[in-house]
This record gives structure tokens, sequence and C-alpha cells, in this order.
């Protein structure tokens, strides 16, 4: 046994024990599960469960604050904006499965092996004794007042440095998703112009096959009996989730529509 195991062994009591254990198998399996996720949305899920346990972990560490703001700012806000960024965007699984790098997946596990080896090796062979955060926290009367005088005392500056750096960041992304618009915004009366022009002033049909196929994505009939997507909504057609209308039932809907009979044979079909 290496002397970091036994040191985690003998430093506390069987309580922390139970919980340092289940919550760094929960944070691998939260990591791993994000790793091998081929769903965005998993893979956010997965991580956010990881944060979790590491928060558990630092409050059992004897700070509070940080597990605190592990579950504040990282999995609250930070995962929540990736996962509201995820949901606007609809990242598909079917895009991960391109390399736009040849190569870069096996690199990717030859080195997270390699980093693995070095980490376990590192971790078992550590002799450091384990000390805790008591005495740290006894300097400045807590957890929470020495992370303070840290932060606003001795490493002020790297911190406003830090503080500058990321809002660099976030206004280099405003400026690079800003848009420039080269035209006027378009008026409610040059839209019904351009309506007019395009020979349908009206509204499009809706999507659905009359009362037999109620789908969003199932394209409507024109007077002629033919199928039009236009009826479906642009960000649908653009997934490809457009439904393949049925030739016979245009041409039940045709017969309908032209006064013809229907048997009640064909009527037993369809409900079949």
């Amino acid at each position: 046994m290496s002397p970091l195991l036994a040191a985690l062994e003998t430093s506390g009591n069987t309580g922390e024990t139970i919980v340092f254990w289940v919550c760094a198998l929960v944070a691998v399996a939260g990591a791993l599960g994000m790793v091998l996720s081929r769903r965005a949305v998993h893979s956010a899920l997965f991580i956010a469960t990881t944060m979790i346990s590491l928060a558990v972990l630092y409050v059992t560490l004897s700070a509070p604050f940080l597990g605190v703001t592990q579950v504040i700012v990282y999995t609250g806000a930070v995962m929540m904006l990736f996962l509201f960024v995820l949901m606007i965007v609809g990242v598909d699984s079917s895009d991960s499965l391109v390399e736009t790098i040849k190569g870069q997946r096996l690199a990717a596990i030859v080195l997270g092996l390699a980093f693995a080896a070095l980490l376990l090796s590192a971790v078992g062979a550590a002799t450091l004794q384990a000390k805790g955060l008591d005495d740290a926290n006894g300097v400045d009367g807590g957890n929470v007042q020495g992370i303070a005088h840290l932060i606003f005392g001795r490493y002020v500056l790297a911190f406003e440095v830090t503080s500058a750096l990321l809002i660099t960041a976030a206004l280099g992304a405003m400026v690079l998703a800003h848009r420039e618009r080269h035209t006027p915004r378009p008026t409610q009366r040059r839209l019904s112009e351009e309506r007019v022009r395009s020979g349908h002033p009206q509204n499009l049909p809706g999507p659905g096959v009359y009362a037999r196929h109620n789908a969003v994505g199932t394209p409507a009939l024109l007077p002629d009996g033919t199928p039009t997507d236009r009826s479906v909504p642009e960000p649908l057609r653009g997934v490809s989730a457009v439904v393949g209308v049925d030739h016979e039932d245009t041409a039940r809907v045709t017969a309908l529509a032209s006064g013809l009979s229907v048997g009640p044979a064909d009527d037993e079909e369809d409900e079949s």
C-alpha cells in the first residue's frame, strides 16, 4: 500500500473514508461517461456529476467555500450555460464521427493512457504526509477568511490579471460573434410587398395531410394534390426531418376532395 493511501486511512474516521471512495468512484465514472458518451447533452450531465462529486470532496477536506463555489459557479452556472448553448445549436451525435485531423483519436488515446500512467505512478510513490486544512484555516480564523486573505492580499495582482484576461476573452467572443448589418432592417411594409411579389401573399398551408396525418414534419398538399415542403418549419427542413408522404394517402385525399365516394373497405385498411 502506498504511503498516501495509508495516510488517508489513518488520518480520518471511517465516514470520511467511505465518502472519499464513493465520491472518487462517482467522479471517475462521470469523467469516463463524459468522454465515452456519443451525445453532447449526456456528456454535459456526466461532467456535472463529476463536479458535484468534487464539491463533496472539497467539503470533506475542510474547504466549504470551494465546495459551494464548485456547485454554484461551475455546476450551476457554467454547465447550465453549456446545456443552453447545446440546446440552441443542436449538436448531433454524427458530428463527432468526422475527424478534421487524421489520427487525432489515436493520439488522444495514447496521450491519455500515458498521462494516466504518469499520474498513477506519481500518486502511488508520494511520500507526503496528510496535514489537512486545519492549520491553514486556523491562521486567519476560517477557510473563507484564509482564501480572501490570499486572493485580495498576497495574490491580488495575479487575481486582477486573471480577471482582466477573462474579461478580454468575453469581449473577444462578443466581437467575433457580432455581425454588421449592411442592409436596413426590413419593415412590415417591405415584408408584405415581398410576399405579394412572390405570388403567395396568403399564409402557407399548415403541415399535415388534412386530417390523416397531423405531424409537424409532414408536408401539406397543394390544390393540385402534390406535397410541398414549404409547409414544414425551416428548422425541421434543416435537419432533414421531413416525413415522406404516402402516395396512397394523397390519392385518397384527392378522391375525397373531388367528391368521389370511398368504400368502407378502404377505411378498414387504413385503420389496420
